[in-house]
């Protein structure tokens, strides 16, 4: 198992490292802390995106 720094994973996503610090308190992305720092396993990140991935073909309200 690989482990990614918070940077690491920010600069993977595209997004700041705050997000993923948020993403982290929140609960949807599993770390584990080092001292003062977290470690992401690489296989948890990808997980968090593939279920964040939005089918474009598919509505995401209601028609109402």
């Amino acid at each position: 198992m690989q482990f990614l720094t918070v940077a690491e994973v920010a600069a993977m996503m595209r997004v700041s490292k705050m997000t993923v610090y948020r993403l982290v308190h929140a609960g949807e992305l599993p770390a584990v802390r080092f001292g003062r720092s977290y470690r992401v396993p690489e296989d948890a990140v990808q997980k968090y995106l593939q279920s964040a991935y939005i089918d474009p073909g598919q509505s995401q309200g209601s028609a109402g």
